[in-house]
Parts: structure tokens; sequence; C-alpha cells
């Protein structure tokens, strides 16, 4: 497995879309590039691009964690190995860079040992790793994803993105930790507020499955999170409100944010400018970005492929 190489690219994700709290995902074309070298020996870590002077280089690395992961299911031992990351993805925004960075690990620890590993027990990995599915769902499968836990394990189904709709954001120059966006939601909810969010997710995914843009402004309302998020966020209803007025289709905080996306068949840059001077007259940073969705997840290529392991002898001890 020595002079072995892969590279994985994975792709941002967006995480409940609106009402579709924690169970809905969709993946993104702004990437994170995962290049690993296997070595004879010792580790080393290499961070380009966003979260570079942030991220954890050493044995903490969420990539090395998720690839030592990968091994160890695969029955194998880690090598040395020298990793280098290049990240487009944003940090602490709702992107999924978590998520990436745990992907990326588990496909290129995989690809490494030649590939043992299905899907399904790949996305179990991840989902044990981060906790819940909603982003690495979307970020191992691509397309649009919903996933659900119950006692029998994860269940999810993946739907194919519409190729005309492109995602406008605006990325604040701050950061919601996940943790502290979760602290403002309400321990209970009124039964009103529930049943208007269950019956727009169920609008969302017949939407997105239909291609009935003309409804996907009501579609992507909700009252279970976003509501309670602008107490940390005050500036989030009018960068919604510029959206919707430049054209968007949908609008919705990505994941717990502080990312704001509009949905958009064709005027995406336009949405894009139009909150990001909504967001200059309030005084908040950022940067507009523009990104088509992405059918496609993650994605290995074994440069080097590894020689594979012969067939043990009856005689031998494994």
């Amino acid at each position: 497995m020595v002079g072995s190489k892969v590279v994985v690219r994975v792709p941002a994700t967006t995480a409940n879309l609106g009402p579709g709290f924690d169970c809905l995902g969709m993946a993104l074309a702004l990437y994170n590039t995962v290049t690993v070298y296997t070595t004879t020996g010792g580790l080393s870590v290499r961070i380009e691009g966003e979260g570079a002077e942030d991220l954890r280089w050493g044995q903490e690395n969420r990539v090395l964690r998720a690839m030592r992961l990968a091994f160890q299911e695969a029955g194998e031992r880690l090598p040395g190995v020298a990793i280098e990351l290049q990240n487009q993805i944003p940090l602490g925004r709702g992107l999924g860079s978590s998520a990436a960075a745990t992907v990326g690990g588990l496909v290129a620890g995989n690809a490494l040992c030649g590939g043992p590993l299905p899907t399904d027990r790949l996305l179990a990995l991840a989902t044990q790793l981060e906790g819940h599915p909603d982003n690495v769902a979307p970020a191992l499968l691509g397309g649009l994803v919903i996933a659900v836990q119950d006692e029998q394990g994860l269940i999810y189904e993946r739907l194919d993105v519409p190729p005309d709709l492109t995602a406008a954001l605006f990325v604040p120059d701050f950061p919601m930790p996940t943790a502290e966006a979760r602290r403002v939601l309400p321990a209970q909810v009124s039964r009103a507020d529930a049943v208007f969010n269950m019956g727009r997710v169920a609008l969302l995914v017949a939407a997105m499955a239909r291609r009935r843009y003309d409804v996907l402004d009501v579609a992507t309302r909700d009252r279970l999170h976003q509501p309670y998020r602008e107490a940390i966020f005050p500036a989030m209803p009018a960068l919604f409100a510029a959206a919707r007025q430049a054209g968007a289709l949908g609008v919705f905080l990505s994941g717990a944010g502080s990312t704001v996306i509009a949905l958009c068949a064709g005027n995406a840059p336009a949405v894009a400018e139009a909150m990001a001077r909504a967001a200059q007259e309030l005084g908040l940073a950022g940067k507009a970005l523009v990104a088509p969705l992405a059918d496609e997840g993650a994605q290995a290529e074994v440069v080097q492929p590894p020689r594979r392991r012969a067939r043990p002898a009856a005689s031998d001890h494994w």
C-alpha cells in the first residue's frame, strides 16, 4: 500500500432547506479536496484554503479520524500518511464543512483499502462520527436526501436535484456554531407550528421531485428553528426579504447558519448580489456566491492503485 495516492472531492451541503429540520440535506457544487499519500511511516497534514488557520492538523484532524475508522472497519492497519486538504467550503457557516471532512476521510480510507465498505456502511459510519445524517448523507450520495433514524437504524431516500436550479448564497463573515444555534431553540413547540412544518416539508420534497417551482416560496417556510435563530442572527429576515424581492424561488437559513441560501432559476447572480447589498446596508460583512446544485456526492480517484492482498490459503490464520 505504500506509495498509493487517492484524491477525494466532497461537495458542500445545506441542511434543513427551511422546514426539513434535521432530516433534509442537499449537495452543492462547492468542494473540498482530500489528497492522501501513503508513506513508510509518520503523519503529516497540510491544509490550504478555508479554515487553514483554524483546523486541527494532528491526530484530532477530522479527516484523519475518519480515515482511521475506515481502515479499522476494513480490517487493515493505517499506514503512514501525508494528507493534503484543499478547502473551498467555509467553516462554521452551515455548509457542511465538518461533514465534508468526515466523508472525505472515510471515502479516502475505503479507497486505499480497495473499496471493501459499501455505501450504506460508509453512511452509517459518517453518521456515527457526526451524530446526525442530514449533512453527511448528501455529502456522500449527492442530490437531495431525506434521512431518518429509528431503532432499525438509518433510513434514507435520495432524489436527483433539478438541473435548472442554482443556489445563490450570502456567507456572513461570522460563524454560527451549531451548539449555539441549537441552544436558542425551545424544548417544545406548538401543534400549529409542527403541522405548519409537516405540510411544508412534504410539499418541498414533492416540489423538488416534480419541478413545481411555483410553490417553493411556500414550501421553504419554517416555524421550528429559523424564527428562534433570529435572536443570534437579526439580519436574517432582511436577507430573506432581499432575496425574495430579487426573484428567488425560495430562501432559507443553511443548516444552523450563518449562510443564507436562495433557490433560483437563471437569476442567481442577481439574487446573491441583492442579499449582499442588503447585508451592506445593515453593516454585515460577508460574501455573495453562486453554486449549482450537485447530483454527485463524494468521488474518489485512486491515482496509484494499492495492491490487493492475495486470498489467504486455508491453513493461514486471519
